[in-house]
């Protein structure tokens, strides 16, 4: 089968390629350049050059395909110019929607995120969960916009909605606060910080179950719904202490107090005003960095089969991994 993977080049993009060409599918990937093709390894893939900003590059890549994984966004903690969010997480997702609609495709795969349903306060979120307060980042804002597109194009496309937790993993650093980043930085640097104090928890999903989560999810999915792909609820802390003991680094797990870490935002922002150089994070960032992300993916367990690989031995081939790269 014929299958059209948009950010094909990222994280989850280049594995869930991967994946599916080394299952017999012929996969077309959508990257924004030559370069990408170092992470796609096999003669099943076929790369398109464009950007999902470019209907037409989207519409050349989807020919011939009856299926669409639509992976491609803007991620990150801040951007010099918010819109850019918008530009890619909406406004293309829109582009797709309509190419796909264009190019006959039965089935699509979006990929949101969890923190469109949270933060959580007691218990962890289920697919239902309503989101009641504003949203701390323009990148889950513009996912749920995003969401609310792909949910009315859901009978047109039998197009089903993923939300992953935290992905971690084997692959490549998408950006600096991914979860990838701050384990390689922990484990070469042998220090870390975490909000304090150390209550605060996340769901942290292993990168292979989120990739075969999303082909569950295309075959088995029922089209208008969403599916967590989460793993492990746990701490910052105790994230960080199983990869200490683990990796025997003997590395530093330094607790942040949410003012201090508010400081810090601001001390950033006059420093771009003054200099231009970027900011690491931005106040509202903070918010969410000091906030419960917890969920549950027994609705994903039940109808699509969805399963989660032990944190102890996700953390094993993570480790290996990074320390591999290392040499």
């Amino acid at each position: 089968m014929s299958i059209l993977i948009t950010g094909a080049s990222g994280y989850i993009g280049s594995k869930l390629a991967n994946s599916l060409a080394w299952q017999g599918n012929q996969v077309h990937a959508l990257v924004r350049s030559e370069k990408a093709k170092k992470w796609l390894h096999h003669a099943n893939i076929t790369t398109f050059i464009g950007d999902v900003e470019q209907k037409e590059s989207i519409a050349i890549a989807a020919k011939g395909c009856k299926q669409v994984y639509h992976v491609a966004a803007r991620v990150g903690a801040w951007a010099k110019n918010a819109s850019v969010f918008y530009d890619v997480n909406v406004e293309g997702t829109r582009n797709v929607l309509n190419a796909a609609v264009q190019a006959g495709i039965e089935k699509l795969v979006f990929t949101s995120t969890s923190g469109v349903l949270g933060p959580a306060y007691d218990r962890p979120l289920q697919e239902d969960a309503q989101h009641v307060i504003g949203f701390t980042t323009d990148y889950d804002r513009t996912k749920k916009l995003a969401e609310d597109d792909v949910l009315s194009y859901s009978k047109k496309l039998n197009a089903v909605i993923v939300n992953p937790g935290k992905v971690y993993g084997p692959g490549h650093v998408s950006h600096p606060f991914a979860a990838n980043a701050v384990i390689n930085s922990f484990l070469s640097k042998k220090f870390t910080f975490i909000p304090g104090p150390d209550t605060y928890k996340v769901c942290f999903a292993y990168v292979d179950d989120v990739v075969n989560g999303h082909i569950l999810a295309m075959q088995k999915g029922v089209p208008g719904e969403r599916y967590i792909l989460g793993g492990i609820n746990i701490s910052y802390y105790d994230f960080f202490d199983r990869i200490r003991i683990l990796s025997q680094c003997n590395g530093r797990i330094i607790k942040v107090p949410k003012r201090i870490a508010k400081f810090v935002s601001y001390l950033q922002q006059l420093r771009y005003h003054v200099t231009g150089i970027p900011i690491g994070f931005s106040a509202k960032s903070v918010d969410y960095a000091f906030s419960n992300y917890i969920f549950s993916s027994e609705k994903a367990k039940e109808q699509l089969g969805y399963s989660i690989t032990p944190l102890e031995e996700a953390l094993r081939k993570t480790i290996q991994f990074f320390e591999n790269q290392e040499e």
